[in-house]
């Protein structure tokens, strides 16, 4: 997979990162947002504008470690290019940033009064995907999303002005909870481009399946998919017998891992009524699209290893319009009522 940012290391990299002014540092957070993100354009609007900066300069951030650990299609140069992001968010809180985007990101702390943590937390957690591809337990699971998701909502409530230990927690469900539906809704995808399984082995066992008889038969459907897609044959493949039959386990495995999902996005939604209006309408906006992806994998009957559910344009049309109303029902209820 291109990536933009693994292209950039020949500019903005260890070896040769120009400084930039603010200005220009903030026009390339910008750029980058726009170029990368086609989701932020579309939620932006409901952030104050006094904010879009800042939520363009933190996802710049985040975008780069992502790519520095997932992009280079080699563990061991994702873990120095890792320790170098690390390196640059030394030089930020010591007060002298160096690539441009923390140039951008270093007011936006300042003004904030952000913690360094999340940002570690985050770099572990992309560390952590350099060295351990397969989770033994549930546990192991949601401990991984304390450091791959819930920094990333406590970002979002710092921003916001938000920073007690009970919107934390809430904000801490809906985000683990959306790692997981993207892990559940990836399986196949994960296999096949990362080589990794977030699939517990424990909660698979339990439901008669194997995780690695899974990967075999996940690499050899992926391998006749690619043959068939070469070929010129366009009837619609049909399924492996190494997928066929390993399905009936696979089922009852993301109906169980689904089954434990449900209930965090239930505890998450008690954040709603404590954040301010817009970024209400931000947060339930990501939770109902999690929510959706969980109930089209149960619409799919659980088999995503052949199907990736996903969100059509349209749905989320309607998401971002019932949301709209949902929010101008309200202010107008509190105004007359």
């Amino acid at each position: 997979m291109s990536s933009t940012i693994i292209d950039q290391l020949e500019t903005y990299g260890p070896r040769c990162c120009p400084r930039l002014d603010y200005e220009q540092a903030v026009a390339y957070t910008r750029d980058l947002v726009r170029t990368h993100y086609e989701n932020f354009t579309v939620v932006s609007w409901m952030l104050p504008r006094t904010l879009r900066d800042d939520f363009g300069h933190v996802y710049a951030f985040c975008r780069w470690a992502d790519d520095l650990g997932d992009e280079t299609g080699d563990p061991q140069r994702s873990v120095e290019l890792l320790t170098w992001w690390r390196e640059e968010l030394d030089a930020c809180y010591g007060g002298a940033p160096r690539h441009p985007v923390f140039v951008a990101l270093q007011p936006t702390i300042e003004q904030h009064g952000i913690p360094r943590r999340p940002f570690d937390d985050l770099i572990d957690a992309f560390l952590q995907d350099q060295r351990m591809d397969r989770y033994a337990t549930w546990d192991q699971v949601l401990d991984y999303c304390t450091r791959s998701a819930n920094p990333v909502g406590r970002l979002v409530l710092y921003l916001c002005g938000y920073r007690d230990a009970q919107r934390q927690r809430f904000s801490d469900a809906t985000c683990t909870a959306l790692q997981l539906a993207n892990f559940w809704q990836d399986v196949r995808r994960d296999v096949l481009e990362r080589e990794r399984v977030y699939v517990p082995r424990e909660v698979a066992a339990a439901c008669g399946l194997d995780v690695e008889t899974m990967v075999a038969a996940i690499r050899a459907d992926g391998e006749a998919e690619a043959a068939a897609a070469g070929g010129c044959c366009a009837a619609r493949r049909l399924p492996s017998a190494g997928i066929t039959a390993l399905l009936p386990g696979y089922r009852k495995t993301l109906s169980e891992l689904v089954e434990r999902t449900w209930p965090m996005y239930r505890e998450g939604r008690a954040l709603w009524p404590l954040v301010s209006g817009r970024l209400r309408i931000h947060v339930s906006l990501f939770t109902r699209g999690g929510e959706s992806v969980l109930r089209l994998i149960e619409r799919s009957d659980f088999n995503t290893l052949q199907h990736r559910p996903t969100l059509s344009r349209s749905r989320k049309v309607a998401l971002m319009l019932g949301m709209a109303a949902e929010s101008v029902a309200s202010w107008w209820w509190r105004r007359t009522g």
